[in-house]
């Protein structure tokens, strides 16, 4: 059995004032659990550009209570810079990050403690088992890329984690070795590695606001992770090009026959070729691009946020 003193929270929050008031009177309900444990608690919350009044919420829950912390940024620099700036701000021997929508029930707080402090687990995950009030255009489009990300990645990532985990420092510190600008945490949870316990609970609606991924966010959040963690799309133009020989080889004998036929095929041919190498060049091209625009983004070595306050 081991030993913890500190818990910190971690809570990114985006245009999240109706949320955060709800989201902290859910998890100061297990005071009572920690405090028989002797874990002091921090809240951590990253105002991450919000334009509402998310920043004014959290310090009124400061003047109340001195364990929460805020870390605001200058601008809007997106959910990863949120977490990565939650890490670096935490103190605790122990970390767990949430959303403010409550869709990350904190009643699960005291179980994810006892696998780590009990039972020697260095990690405790969370997955969905359903997607029940999800558009399901995009819970298909979901289980599509886990099911994808399993086959061309050998990082393990879980169809429906969520990014609600509580993990041991030795974790976190791993997590923040991991210096790259353009990040993609459920990837990252999985390429450190460490003891990781899995609970799995029922999908949960958000208690106020709206959610701020639009599907297009999501399609490009999952380009990052795909690119993050897989080579694979770069073997793509070989395999064009090898689809590309065989397909023209069965057009030449199809031109062929017409031609014997008494057709003219010259335009058609002409035409198929064109068309069908200028997409395939297109198509590889753009692959390139997506992974040089990357690499472009690394080697500037950006900040991943600017602060404009904290306390």
């Amino acid at each position: 059995m081991s030993t913890y003193n500190k818990l910190s929270i971690i809570v990114p929050c985006y245009n999240e004032e109706e949320s955060v008031p709800l989201f902290y009177a859910e998890a100061i309900k297990q005071d009572e659990f920690f405090a028989s444990k002797n874990v002091e608690l921090e809240f951590i919350f990253v105002n991450d550009g919000s334009r509402d009044k998310t920043v004014d919420v959290i310090k009124s829950l400061r003047e109340k209570d001195e364990r929460v912390h805020l870390v605001s940024f200058s601008r809007n620099f997106g959910k990863e810079a949120a977490i990565y700036a939650g890490f670096e701000k935490a103190k605790g021997d122990l970390v767990v990050l949430m959303d403010a929508d409550l869709q990350d029930p904190p009643a699960l707080l005291p179980q994810m403690y006892t696998h780590i402090a009990d039972e020697g687990y260095d990690s405790v995950g969370s997955r969905r088992v359903t997607r029940t009030g999800e558009p399901p255009i995009r819970s298909w489009f979901a289980r599509r890329f886990y099911g994808l990300m399993r086959k061309i990645s050998n990082t393990e990532i879980v169809d429906g984690a969520r990014d609600y985990r509580m993990m041991t420092r030795k974790v976190v510190d791993a997590i923040l070795s991991m210096k790259e600008y353009n990040r993609f945490s459920k990837g990252i949870f999985g390429w450190v590695g460490f003891k990781t316990k899995w609970l799995e609970y029922e999908n949960i609606n958000r208690v106020a606001g709206e959610t701020k991924w639009s599907f297009w966010k999501l399609f490009l959040y999952s380009l990052d992770g795909i690119m993050a963690f897989s080579t694979a799309p770069l073997a793509l133009p070989l395999v064009m090009g090898i689809l590309f020989c065989l397909a023209a080889f069965v057009l030449l004998v199809i031109l062929i026959v017409r031609a014997a036929l008494g057709y003219n095929v010259l335009a058609l041919g002409i035409f198929s070729a064109v068309s069908f190498v200028g997409g395939v060049i297109l198509g590889c091209m753009g692959i390139a691009a997506m992974y040089l625009g990357k690499l472009y983004l690394e080697s500037k070595d950006r900040p991943k946020y600017l602060v404009d306050e904290e306390f």
